[in-house]
């Protein structure tokens, strides 16, 4: 039994390992590079966005070489946070797919891309999925509480920084600067990254703790050869 325990685990929990990992890193890189634009926004955003209306957006010749450093900086950084924005949307549908899949082997993917990309439906359709993951589980009794709260304010922070960045920037007429994008984002996207990455690893954790109580379910079975009979044996109920 405890040889299928070693392989039940080797076969299950480092692949949930490795995409709650990618999660952790992926959320960190998009936290760092994002405060990384606040900072560039605050040192010179302002004095940049100015210089470049007076060149009409392109700057040129002799008198513009002295923004385009901070031109390509600002170019960097934008495809920073975009790229690590997707790569956190990429390793997070992974794992939440690999999750719902420990629970029940033929859950589909599908559910997961709907719940993130219908309008409306997303902005509550995702937490409810991760809930029914948690439930999937079976977690020990008096958790809920505490994994509600964890799940709400996770979901709420996420939702506070969308509005921020799709609301109120574009409707806040006095923000100056190159995006606009300041110390409010910075706040939530750390808060709800944050936050993520505790129920990714509460999820991750309750799962692996699972593994070895599935392994007596025979998902894996190993097989132990009778004994090899000498020449001098001699079987039972056989004469010799």
């Amino acid at each position: 039994m405890a040889r299928g325990e070693n392989n039940v685990r080797d076969s299950q929990e480092p692949p949930i390992r490795r995409a709650a990992s990618a999660v952790y890193v992926t959320l960190a890189a998009q936290v760092l590079s994002l405060g990384a634009l606040v900072i560039f926004e605050h040192s010179r955003g302002r004095r940049l966005a100015a210089q470049l209306a007076e060149f009409g957006g392109r700057p040129q010749g002799a008198e513009a070489e002295a923004v385009v450093g901070a031109v390509t900086t600002f170019a960097v950084l934008m495809m920073l946070v975009t790229g690590t924005s997707i790569a956190v949307a990429v390793a997070y549908v992974t794992w939440l797919v690999r999750a719902r899949r420990a629970n029940d082997r033929s859950a589909a993917s599908g559910p997961v891309a709907a719940a993130w990309l219908i309008p409306f439906v997303n902005l509550v359709a995702p937490a409810v999925l991760v809930d029914e993951v948690w439930r999937g589980t079976r977690p020990p009794a008096g958790q809920r509480a505490r994994w509600i709260g964890l799940l709400a304010g996770w979901w709420l922070s996420w939702l506070t920084m969308v509005a921020l960045v799709t609301i109120r920037l574009p409707l806040d007429a006095s923000a100056a600067g190159l995006t606009g994008v300041g110390l409010p984002e910075l706040a939530c996207a750390s808060v709800a990254a944050l936050l993520c990455g505790a129920t990714v690893r509460e999820l991750t954790r309750l799962q692996r703790a699972r593994v070895p109580r599935s392994a007596g379910s025979g998902a894996v079975r190993t097989f132990t050869p009778p004994p090899r009979q000498t020449p001098d044996s001699t079987p039972v109920g056989h004469p010799g």
